[in-house]
């Protein structure tokens, strides 16, 4: 996905109804020694970070239970949409472990230092109306007949980012993602060199020239 050129949004959902991602398998985990629970981690650890390094803009489509690694994966997706009956968390603790796969990074990341403690140290779930309330998921909608609103919610989304330019868009994940990693000033610095590269592009002289023209631009991703 990372090397192909027409991927312009990544949706993760779903093919279980009610069940967004349940995490780790704890029978299979139970029968690995330590040092194989180690190297799992890791490369959990890795697929999460590979996914959140995607330069397009990614969608977690929360339809049922997200917990535990489930919630981690989410949180490696740039946007979340919940229906309101999905239940998240991360609930390792419940079992004598913590977060390993970027749970402890990126749920403070994304609700705030203490929000993100309480919710690891308690290892309590949460609906999509409390996830919302606290900044977890962008969207939250109630669940339909088929089992797949957050699905649906998340396409419509999805398909408000197609029209625009692929390359800014990926230069703006790119620019926010480094940025908030830094100080300010930093900051300021990499969104400059973002926007040296963007500025070359036919499709900045595409949205200039559409602006004149009164038309909607035809962007193209070059």
């Amino acid at each position: 996905l990372r090397l192909d050129e027409k991927v312009r949004v990544v949706v993760f959902k779903s093919e279980v109804k009610g069940v967004f991602c349940a995490g780790a398998d704890l029978k299979e985990r139970a029968k690995m020694d330590d040092a194989e629970v180690g190297h799992f981690v890791r490369r959990l650890r890795n697929l999460m970070d590979e996914i959140a390094a995607l330069p397009v803009p990614t969608i977690a489509a929360i339809d049922g239970y997200a917990l535990g690694g489930g919630l981690e994966l989410a949180l490696a997706c740039d946007l979340r949409v919940a229906a309101s009956s999905a239940k998240m968390g991360l609930i390792e603790t419940t079992r004598g472990l913590l977060p390993g796969a970027g749970g402890t990074q990126r749920l403070p990341r994304c609700v705030g230092i203490g929000l993100a403690k309480e919710l690891i140290f308690t290892g309590r779930q949460i609906d999509g109306q409390e996830a919302f309330s606290m900044g977890l998921v962008n969207h939250t909608v109630p669940q339909n007949d088929e089992g797949d609103a957050a699905y649906q919610r998340a396409l419509a989304l999805a398909k408000e980012i197609l029209p625009q330019a692929p390359f800014a868009v990926k230069m703006g994940k790119l620019a926010i993602n480094r940025g908030m990693e830094v100080d300010i000033a930093s900051g300021m610095a990499i969104e400059g060199m973002c926007y040296a590269q963007n500025i070359p592009t036919r499709d900045r002289q595409e949205g200039m020239a559409a602006f004149r023209e009164k038309r909607p631009p035809q962007f193209t991703g070059k």
